[in-house]
């Protein structure tokens, strides 16, 4: 679970003076979102890119400009924000700012205040591809790199300037998931944690399928949250629209054999797998090479039975390994999420009831309850998924293998 609660969370975002500038505004848009108190320093340089009152209606707090001008007893407060800070992001994080950092030169707001912060700073470089590649601004940043800052890397592509290369500012969302990964306890660290998300496709020719309304956001959001507790995470996961999360193995599949194979090979090596994934109980016996044009009035698909993973999983499971599956059912929950817990040999199912529009398939929230070998069931609230990832590895860090 999160080190800090993210909802008390106070987070200083230093702003330098590049064109990415831009970005900032976003981000703090989505620090926010989480419920994060955020203070936004800026460099005057900065000020030519982006006003400052947009950080003030944003954060909901003044943004320091300078030591020695404006309200908030300006000439400590420096102090006072490195003292109260959780975290600080510097984004983007310009050669100059970088270079002073690396130097410990202080002669303005944010790098004065840098040299002041003792909690976790993270520094996203951002400028032209041969400024970045300069072998000083390098230097610098492996300097920074070995004082203990964290360098968030940034992306390739065209720039402002016109030339394509490294140096572009990673987009806000990828620097929140660095944040919240900052912030966030590592009590899965040395735990490979194996997650299946997503739907299964079956054929039956090449434009025509059978599937579910699966999005793969539930298991998605428990590869991020388990990555930012420090498992190493495989995710297997069917086709969705979802981009893979940063930093976790991903094996695309899409059928659910596919799955299966993907599955088997990497189980073994898992201390926890946690099968969150939608699969199709059947397959068309016949796929069609060509598109079927329609004919009769009727047409009678013949459906054979896919390989039951989670048993196979239960089957196999060796000394230790934790086997967490899920029951999504529209009927008798208790009696079908616990006959499934019995007969896969699972060390606890997360069942849910489908059909509701703010749950289950699709929706951003879940209501689940959770089934143990013991008998005992937990009914958990309506939460984001996001929020309820965590919930769900904290009730798995406390199974009897776990502890």
């Amino acid at each position: 679970m999160p080190s800090v609660d993210l909802a008390q969370a106070s987070i200083v975002v230093g702003v330098s003076g590049g064109i990415a500038a831009y970005k900032g505004v976003e981000l703090v848009r989505s620090i926010r979102k989480l419920g994060m108190q955020v203070r936004v320093i800026m460099t005057s340089n900065a000020t030519r890119f982006v006003g400052p009152i947009t950080f003030e209606a944003l954060s909901g707090n003044p943004v320091c400009l300078n030591l020695f001008e404006g309200s908030d007893r300006a000439s400590i407060q420096h102090i006072e924000w490195a003292r109260s800070a959780d975290a600080v992001v510097v984004a983007p994080a310009t050669a100059n700012v970088i270079g002073k950092l690396a130097c410990g030169i202080a002669d303005d707001a944010l790098s004065t205040f840098l040299l002041a912060v003792s909690s976790p700073v993270l520094i996203c470089p951002s400028m032209n591809s041969q400024m970045y590649l300069n072998p000083a601004v390098q230097q610098n940043i492996e300097n920074l790199r070995r004082f203990g800052y964290r360098i968030v890397e940034p992306e390739s592509g065209e720039l402002a300037c016109g030339t394509s290369g490294p140096g572009r500012l990673p987009e806000p969302e990828d620097i929140l998931d660095e944040l919240v990964a900052v912030l966030t306890s590592k009590d899965f660290s040395g735990k490979r944690i194996l997650i299946s998300a997503g739907p299964t496709r079956e054929h039956f020719d090449p434009v025509r399928f059978i599937s579910n309304p699966s999005s793969g956001k539930m298991g998605y959001a428990l590869a991020v949250a388990a990555h930012h507790r420090g498992a190493d995470v495989l995710l297997v996961t069917g086709p969705t629209h979802l981009a893979p999360p940063r930093a976790v193995q991903t094996i695309g599949v899409n059928s659910a054999a596919q799955m299966a194979e993907a599955v088997f090979n990497h189980a073994g090596q898992a201390d926890i797998v946690i099968m969150t994934a939608a699969v199709s109980d059947y397959r068309p016996e016949v796929q069609a090479d060509q598109k079927m044009k329609k004919g009769p009035d009727d047409l009678t698909l013949r459906l054979v039975k896919n390989p039951d993973i989670l048993r196979t999983l239960g089957e196999r499971k060796s000394p230790g390994q934790l086997l967490i599956g899920f029951a999504a059912e529209t009927e008798q929950l208790r009696a079908h999420a616990t006959q499934k817990l019995r007969e896969k040999n699972l060390d606890m199912i997360v069942g849910n009831l489908v059909g509701r529009t703010d749950s289950g398939f699709a929706a951003d929230t879940n209501q689940v309850s959770l089934f143990y070998p013991t008998g005992n069931v937990e009914t958990m609230p309506l939460m984001e998924k996001q929020k309820l990832a965590h919930h769900l590895l904290d009730r798995i860090a406390g199974l009897p293998t776990m502890t």
